[in-house]
């Protein structure tokens, strides 16, 4: 298990279509508090120097830019929604500066990778100017980044079965409404828990606040994040104020050492 010291920092905390989401008069989408403006959900995990991010979304252009990264050492994939996968063409630069980028999905997430982007997983007659990938098939078996443990966690999207990840201290679970007992062992003496939590009322492939406040309750980390958040969560600074004491809203731009 890593022990070293994880920043993360929140790229994006919105649900697939973001907030303000398009041609809604509802109220969160008319806020003015930038707390409420939320891109895609991503979060990029520094150890040691190093950056893991998990996700990249159709916002990941705008997301490295406003916090600034310079380099990728690895992006983890949860499950392969688009708003989970669309910005993989966006990695040209790092790739142009760096290499290859390594990126790491189960095989069903990858084949959907391999067929989205055809261009950049060709073995022949490749585009020039195609982003280059080194791809890494995992399992849930632990392996490692650059000498940093990655733990995948199975979760269920609804039927979808897709994965959370623990590095360290630090487990990010994004897109759940159910969790196997048989992982919930992954996820003892947490520092930082970061979990979905898309509305009030209950979804049938989310978790709503009621039940990811349950699920916090359980595990009993030190800290959770609140992310994956849609407009019918409610305002943040509202929804703040009723939240545990070691539960908050995550929003983008948030960086917890």
């Amino acid at each position: 298990m890593t022990n070293n010291p994880i920043k993360i920092t929140f790229l994006g905390t919105g649900t697939s279509q973001g907030v303000p989401m398009l041609l809604s008069d509802e109220a969160v989408n008319l806020s003015k508090d930038t707390k409420d403006k939320r891109l895609r959900s991503s979060v990029l995990l520094t150890c040691d120097g190093k950056n893991i991010l998990i996700d990249c979304g159709p916002d990941f252009r705008y997301q490295m830019l406003r916090a600034e990264v310079k380099a990728i050492e690895g992006i983890l994939f949860t499950h392969e929604h688009s708003d989970h996968i669309a910005g993989l063409d966006e990695i040209r630069p790092y790739c142009y500066k760096q290499g290859a980028v390594h990126i790491y999905a189960q095989d069903r997430v990858m084949t959907a990778l391999e067929k989205r982007y055809d261009y950049i997983f060709a073995k022949e007659n490749r585009y020039p100017g195609a982003a280059k990938v080194v791809e890494n098939r995992i399992d849930d078996r632990p392996f490692t980044i650059d000498d940093i443990e990655i733990i995948p966690i199975n979760v269920m999207h609804g039927r979808l079965a897709i994965f959370g990840y623990r590095v360290g201290g630090v487990a990010y679970l994004t897109d759940v409404k159910t969790l196997p007992d048989s992982e919930l062992d992954k996820l003892r003496d947490l520092d930082v828990l970061v979990l979905s939590a898309l509305r009030i009322d209950p979804h049938p492939t989310h978790l709503n606040l009621e039940e990811s406040l349950a699920l916090i309750e359980e595990l009993q980390p030190k800290k959770a994040y609140l992310t994956h958040i849609s407009h019918r969560l409610g305002f943040h600074e509202e929804v703040s104020k009723d939240l545990p004491n070691n539960v908050y809203l995550a929003f983008d731009g948030l960086v917890v050492d």
